[in-house]
């Protein structure tokens, strides 16, 4: 029978980047890990829209756009939500660390964030680490998920393949 494999994608691509960031994975029914993906689906459809793809003017003129309502409003508060998420981890992280034996990505910058200690200017820093992890997430599940999608629809497209 027919079915969308969608869902099963980009929550398995997720997982895997949770897996690398986080150093841990998520049950797939864990309320905080689809409440992530949520978020993360809605900003990308939200970002597809017409109308955000207009307010690229958020760029260039950030305190006019927060005056104006719309759906770039609802993707600021679901990118801080994922922000409140990874930084909960994050200070986690910083709790547990053992810094000769790095556990996962969050390990390794926050290792590289101690050596870099002395240096004002360096861009190692915990907002830094947080915007990565996102950056890490957008560009990864659905970029992926959607090349895994359109692999198995040209599978099944061309049997003789398989």
């Amino acid at each position: 029978r027919p079915f969308n494999p969608t869902n099963f994608l980009v929550h398995a691509v997720s997982n895997i980047i949770c897996s690398v960031i986080f150093g841990d994975r998520f049950d797939y029914e864990d309320k905080k890990f689809v409440t992530l993906i949520d978020l993360l689906d809605e900003n990308n459809r939200l970002q597809n829209s017409t109308y955000l793809q207009a307010c690229t003017l958020y760029n260039f003129l950030p305190t006019v756009m927060d005056l104006l309502p719309g759906p770039h409003k609802k993707v600021i508060k679901n990118a801080e939500k994922v922000d409140e998420f990874t930084l909960e981890i994050i200070a986690e992280h910083q709790k547990t660390m053992d810094p000769t034996c790095p556990r996962d990505f969050i390990d390794a910058f926050l290792n590289k964030m101690e050596q870099e200690k002395g240096n004002g200017h360096s861009e190692f820093t915990v907002e830094t680490l947080s915007r990565t992890t996102l950056d890490l997430f957008l560009a990864g599940t659905g970029t992926t998920s959607t090349t895994l999608r359109y692999g198995l629809l040209i599978l099944q497209k061309y049997p003789e393949i398989t």
